[in-house]
Order: C-alpha cells, then sequence, then structure tokens
C-alpha cells in the first residue's frame, strides 16, 4: 500500500493504493484530519507514502479529482456488499454535469423500493469523485447528504454543470 496527501481544488485529499489498485480516496479541510484517518483506517500496516512511480500514479489522481471529465483508468478496489458495488458501478456511469435520484438509481437497478439502501450505499464510497456518488441527489430537487461536506458536493455539482455548459 501506498499513499499520498495533497491540497487540491477541492480541499485536501489522501488516495491509498496498491498494485492492485486504488483502494481510498478521502477529502477533508485539513491534511491532519486525513493523517488520522489513514492511521485509523490502516492500523496494522505501515502505509510508505508515495514515491518515484507511484508519485505519477498520484498526481493523476488529483487530476482525476480537479478535472471530472478525464476518465480515471486505474482499477478500482471496491470493497462492500454485492449490492453497494451494483450502485457505485452505476454511479460511474453518470456522466459529469449530470444528476440521477437516488430513486431513478434504485430503479436502474432492478430494485424500486431499495431508495434508502441506494443513499446508504452512496455514503458507504469510499472513493471520493472517482466513484461520483455526488451526482446523485434527492427527488425534490435537494441535495440529500454527502460524506465529504454538503458545500463541497454543491461546490462538485456547479464546477460540472459549467463544464457540461462549456462543452456542449
Amino acid at each position: 500500500m501506498l499513499f499520498g496527501i495533497a491540497h487540491s481544488a477541492i480541499g485536501w485529499a489522501l488516495a491509498v493504493w496498491n498494485e492492485q489498485g486504488l483502494c481510498s480516496v478521502e477529502l477533508g479541510d485539513h491534511k491532519e484530519q486525513l493523517t488520522a484517518l489513514l492511521k485509523a483506517r490502516f492500523p496494522n500496516e505501515a502505509v510508505p507514502p508515495s514515491n518515484g512511480e507511484s508519485t505519477k500514479l498520484f498526481s493523476k489522481i488529483i487530476r482525476a479529482l480537479e478535472n471530472p471529465e478525464n476518465r480515471f483508468d486505474y482499477p478500482l478496489l471496491l470493497a462492500g456488499t454485492e449490492f453497494q458495488i451494483q450502485v457505485w458501478q452505476a454511479l460511474q456511469s453518470i456522466p459529469p454535469g449530470q444528476t440521477v435520484t437516488y430513486s431513478e438509481l434504485a430503479n436502474q437497478l432492478g430494485k424500486p423500493n431499495a431508495v434508502r439502501a441506494v443513499a446508504n450505499a452512496c455514503g458507504a464510497n469510499q472513493l471520493a469523485v472517482i466513484v461520483p456518488c455526488h451526482r446523485v441527489v434527492r427527488s425534490d430537487g435537494g441535495l440529500g447528504g454527502y460524506r465529504w461536506g454538503i458545500e463541497r458536493k454543491k461546490t462538485l455539482l456547479n464546477r460540472e454543470a459549467k463544464l457540461a455548459a462549456i462543452v456542449s
């Protein structure tokens, strides 16, 4: 496992990965907050900072956070229940600048009564922006929740809407 912490356009970012794929991308307001999260999530593992070739990968991760229209092409290690993984895979098909509702996503998965489970899966996502759970909103148009802060969700959606308007 390797990690990197850097300041990005959307706040501080922590990424953890290994040769099999990207394990975690967390966002925060302070570097110290993410350092503590890293130690809590991997308490029995020495996780060294990125260096050499892995620094290039960390740079790609930061670019993906800052430029959501660029496809991130490193394997993702999605660790969750079968349903959570289905939700996270479906999220990856939502283009930047677009949103779906929790109920639309539940219907898309063939489980129209699983709206709350879809919301819980979004909240359990460990790959901020890379698995774009911020693109899911409430049926009434409200933003709903966001693990990394509702203001950050609003910023991400506004940024992506501006990019989509420029592209079209």
